[in-house]
């Protein structure tokens, strides 16, 4: 018996493993991450940053900025390294006022970039900027509001505000801080708040709302969540308390997510409204979700690793030949109005697109 047992977890493991190699490792002409990942990469290195409103860095530059990170550390292409470092040394002398301010949630995650160039140059001055990103998402400022003195008080971010970007936006700079200085609080932080959002926000089907007050599944708004709870579990240690929570939540998701996916491999603005059109940021955030899981051992990859296969062949056919992704929507604040989601304009070249693009192409260079 205990030999039938032994040979079938062997062939479950070829399997397994089979599964995976075949989906993440050969791939048509131009459909290689590894060729789609420099595509991408450079062509960012050569873009003008994106600001909001003419002022600031804006998160969707930041989060390119990692993916480009990641990419380049996967492929250990030390010229990309040195571009993306270049393209951040202005920060510190001339460029210095379009650092974000250190007091919405979007901004905060600016320290992120700046300590994942410190774990790969140990440059002391990543690490003071990127910390200081993290801890001012906890400490409450002089002036703080009632309701974010309320949320400091039961040991949340005072910048909590249940929109589910913040489930990227808060556990990115955090874990990023925790990986630099091995300190427990800035993973504690991330996963306590992680609870707080699925608890609060998440659907029966494990699918969210782009708001309570708006009962309208979005792509990308769900994104957010679909790549930080992953990225969280990654690094949160296997005896947290909050893991088998986050993980629950997690599993829901992709479930239902595989469910919705379009026979071409995308998925709609509306993830469950089949008349919407197909959305590639959303679409790209689902897929890094779901080869992240496979690669991890969380999700079946005889299931998962075809599907992420077929999201990404179907990605990779919507970047133009000027490095652009096309059809990404644009960003979009919240409202109860179905029509309004299906009219939202799509920009070639979006870095909110562009983004998780690139953490894909990254994602499927191995673990």
């Amino acid at each position: 018996m205990r030999k039938i047992f032994f040979s079938l977890l062997t062939i479950l493991s070829f399997q397994f493993a089979s599964a995976q190699q075949n989906s993440f490792t050969t791939f048509p002409k131009g459909a290689a991450p590894e060729d789609v990942g420099k595509r991408l990469a450079y062509h960012f290195v050569d873009g003008r940053h994106e600001l909001y409103a003419g002022q600031y860095i804006h998160y969707a530059e930041v989060c390119t900025w990692n993916g480009a990170l990641d990419y380049a550390l996967k492929t250990k292409d030390q010229k990309l390294i040195k571009l993306l470092q270049d393209k951040f040394e202005p920060f510190f002398t001339r460029e210095k006022p379009l650092l974000p301010p250190k007091n919405h949630v979007d901004y905060n995650m600016f320290g992120s970039v700046a300590l994942k160039l410190y774990q790969i140059t140990k440059d002391e001055r990543y690490k003071t900027i990127g910390l200081a990103y993290a801890d001012s998402q906890w400490e409450l400022p002089d002036n703080a509001k009632p309701e974010e003195k309320s949320w400091a008080d039961k040991g949340y971010s005072w910048q909590t505000r249940l929109w589910i970007d913040d489930m990227y936006m808060i556990t990115v700079v955090q874990n990023e801080a925790y990986k630099v200085t091995g300190d427990r609080k800035y993973i504690d932080r991330a996963a306590k708040e992680m609870v707080l959002y699925l608890d609060r926000l998440q659907r029966p089907n494990g699918l969210f709302y782009h708001a309570p007050d708006v009962p309208y599944i979005w792509a990308r708004g769900a994104g957010w969540m679909a790549v930080g709870m992953p990225d969280l579990l990654r690094d949160l240690p296997e005896d947290h308390k909050d893991r088998p929570r986050i993980m629950e939540g997690y599993l829901a998701m992709m479930k239902s997510l595989k469910e919705y996916q379009r026979p071409d491999g995308m998925w709609n603005q509306l993830i469950d409204q089949a008349d919407f059109w197909p959305e590639t940021s959303g679409t790209a955030m689902f897929t890094y979700a779901f080869i992240t899981g496979v690669q991890q051992g969380w999700l079946d990859a005889a299931v998962y690793a075809p599907a992420a296969r077929k999201a990404w062949l179907a990605m990779v056919a919507h970047i133009d030949e000027r490095n652009n992704v096309t059809e990404v929507c644009i960003g979009t604040g919240k409202k109860n109005d179905k029509q309004y989601y299906h009219d939202r304009p799509r920009n070639a070249g979006d870095l909110h697109g562009q983004a998780p693009y690139l953490w894909c192409a990254a994602a499927l260079l191995g673990k």
